[in-house]
């Protein structure tokens, strides 16, 4: 196949580095994030090398396209959710549910690019600031629903609140909107909490962690986020799981 032909398409959206990117995805899941390579791309493509190394000269350039993807298909999955949830009325604990249900779907539909973005770190890879816009879309999400969920009053006041002094950086508080007030002066340190236990929880189950002690690891997920979700005084209503 050449790639360069693709250009000439009547598909304006099938450009060469999508052809390109659509068969590392592939390595991804057959060769891991470590194998990928533009040589490894262009035997599995049947491409001349030339022509990938003209859209990626490097292997860190097909990483952080694929990084850059990975983020904004995974966010992009969380937002549409959300956006669906908030538009039937939902509360803050459903509208969680309903994104964090979204990301573990999209988790499961696309294994390589999980593990690209938060599986072990790639050898003598590292992501460039151009990727934090697109990873900073899932917490974002979570942001906008504490925040939302704050505004109306739905959030139980913490029993015990983070000692010492403030743990965030300033990136974090203007990514929430700024710091709230007592009681909830903490809720961002929660949040950020709340971030690192789906995630934790998603690479358990992606990863097959849990499947030896878990019989129904779908309504485990929902509970183990409603559980993860009464640290920020957020209640997750029971629904029946539906995936």
């Amino acid at each position: 196949m050449d790639v360069s032909a693709i250009s000439s398409t009547e598909d304006d959206d099938i450009t060469p580095a999508v052809v390109i990117k659509d068969i590392a995805r592939q390595q991804l899941v057959e060769l891991g994030a470590a194998g990928l390579s533009p040589d490894a791309v262009a035997r599995a493509g049947g491409l001349p090398v030339a022509d990938v190394e003209a859209v990626f000269p490097h292997r860190d350039d097909l990483l952080t396209a694929l990084v850059i993807d990975a983020y904004d298909a995974s966010g992009e999955a969380m937002e549409q959710a959300d956006g669906a949830a908030t538009k039937a009325g939902a509360s803050g604990g459903a509208r969680l549910l309903a994104v964090t249900r979204a990301l573990r779907r999209w988790s499961f539909e696309n294994p390589g690019e999980f593990t690209l973005i938060y599986g072990s770190p790639v050898p003598g890879y590292h992501a460039p600031q151009d990727t934090v816009p697109s990873a900073s879309r899932t917490p974002a999400v979570l942001a906008g629903i504490v925040r939302g969920a704050l505004e109306a009053g739905e959030l139980t006041p913490p029993r015990r609140p983070v000692p010492g002094p403030p743990l965030l950086l300033p990136e974090a508080l203007q990514l929430f909107g700024g710091a709230p007030e007592a009681p909830f002066s903490d809720i961002v340190e929660r949040g950020i909490v709340l971030w690192s236990n789906l995630i934790g929880l998603l690479v358990f189950q992606v990863f097959s962690r849990t499947h030896d002690s878990v019989r129904d690891e779908a309504a485990f997920f929902d509970y183990a986020i409603a559980v993860a979700a009464e640290s920020i005084g957020l209640e997750v209503p029971p629904a029946e799981h539906t995936d």
